[in-house]
């Protein structure tokens, strides 16, 4: 497993490019492969045949663990063991490919799927491997932690009762159960509640890297930060008339369309300025105020989401703010982000109203301080000076913070900066 940044410790196989006795070429792409920060194509150092798939799509190895091994090109696979693995430490076997998980048939109780073949009669009890652990991944020991199942009870069919993510599966579709494989004593005081037992219409959906990656940045967001969110309304009127005045002129000159993100995101982070404790994030033991301001814009992409980072935010207009948000969008959507890309952010900014949202909670992008939403701008009805009823162009702002940084006057004095801001946009407000 490569290192693909200076923070990254691991990294999950997304997809294997290539299966085994495939000639690679030098730099030929070998796996797709997903961290925390971003997804990468691994290379091949050489040119050569693949031997052996030392690592099972879905499964997360630490840098520097073995994924495949490669025979160097001119030798052929019967070379392999001379040369001995490039790209891997000592073979192992290749783990058996996960069946494919049908649809429940229309039957009450959910059969073991159809294509899945009987435990062979030669599979003997999973053989435990030093100090009783048994011999398997170390993504199937985390399926079957989150299953509660004990692996001592699954049939290995693999090399010395060796279980694979085949056989955990098997064993579990055919009703398999057991004890749970963490210890009582490290059991949390609350237990989630089980899952819903799947039910005849149920389908499956298998979690992608990204998936499963949001998923364990949400949990952690929400384990340890404790969350409050402000939300400040604003009259963006003059902002859509200045937007209007100007769309076709800007996008004509310089391709790219003039949305309400870069006035919004200017508005943030000259109020960044004036309150630098925002622009900060937890350090264990201390509070870290960042010099610079890095703006992660958060983005959505076919299977999930990304926030690649603007950096040094508050130097740039509203028009080179608009440029560079394009840029970082376009990319994200086209899978073109660099690791760089998407390290270092200090603020973030989320653009749900987009999509239609009048009205959300979002999360902290860890470790950082505070997350900022601009909502959908919708016409309404509001009272105005004199106690008159006018039509204005309205959005809200949400603004959730963690409250060990911050606290409640402080996210609301920030978000009266930003609305200020935005309300004072005018004819001769300069976009460059």
């Amino acid at each position: 497993m490569p290192q693909l940044g200076e923070s990254v410790t691991e990294g999950t196989i997304g997809h294997w490019l290539k299966k085994v006795g495939d000639h690679v070429e030098k730099y030929e792409p070998l796996c797709e492969v997903a961290t925390d920060k971003v997804n990468a194509e691994v290379p091949s150092p050489f040119g050569g045949t693949l031997t052996a798939l030392l690592a099972e799509e879905g499964q997360t190895l630490k840098v520097g663990e073995p994924i495949c091994e490669l025979a160097e090109k001119g030798l052929g696979v019967a070379g392999a063991e001379a040369v001995g693995p490039v790209v891997a430490a000592p073979a192992t076997p290749a783990p058996s490919a996960a069946p494919a998980i049908p649809a429940p048939s229309a039957a009450p109780a959910i059969p073991a799927p159809s294509a899945a073949p009987a435990v062979p009669a030669l599979a003997q009890p999973a053989a435990a491997g030093p100090r009783g652990r048994v011999r398997t991944s170390p993504y199937v020991r985390r399926l079957a932690h989150e299953a509660g199942l004990d692996l001592a009870l699954v049939p290995g069919t693999g090399a010395d009762g060796r279980v694979t993510r085949g056989d955990f599966e098997r064993f579990q579709a055919a009703g398999g159960a057991g004890g749970s494989t963490a210890p009582q004593a490290s059991a949390p005081a609350a237990a989630a509640p089980p899952a819903a037992a799947p039910v005849a219409g149920d389908t499956f959906m298998a979690l992608t890297p990204m998936r499963r990656t949001i998923a364990e940045h949400m949990v952690r967001s929400k384990r340890e930060s404790p969350h409050a969110t402000a939300w400040f309304e604003v009259d963006m009127s003059r902002v859509v008339a200045l937007r209007k005045s100007l769309r076709a002129e800007f996008e004509a000159r310089e391709g790219v369309p003039l949305t309400y993100l870069p006035f919004v995101t200017k508005a943030a982070v000259e109020a960044l300025r004036e309150f630098p404790q925002i622009n900060a994030s937890w350090g264990g033991d201390k509070i870290i105020l960042h010099g610079a301001i890095h703006v992660g814009l958060a983005v959505a992409v076919p299977d999930g989401l990304v926030v690649p980072v603007l950096r040094n935010a508050d130097g740039y207009s509203i028009a080179g703010l608009a440029r560079a948000a394009n840029d970082l969008i376009s990319r994200a959507r086209a899978g073109r982000l660099t690791l760089a890309d998407l390290e270092g952010g200090t603020f973030t900014v989320n653009n749900p109203g987009s999509y239609g949202s009048v009205f959300s909670t979002p999360l902290i992008n860890q470790p950082q301080a505070a997350i900022l939403s601009m909502e959908s701008i919708v016409k309404r009805p509001v009272v105005v000076e004199g106690d008159a009823i006018a039509v204005r162009s309205m959005m809200f702002l949400s603004f959730s913070f963690d409250h060990r940084i911050l606290d409640g006057a402080t996210a609301n004095q920030y978000l009266a900066s930003v609305k200020r801001r935005l309300e004072a946009v005018g004819p001769e407000t300069q976009v460059y």
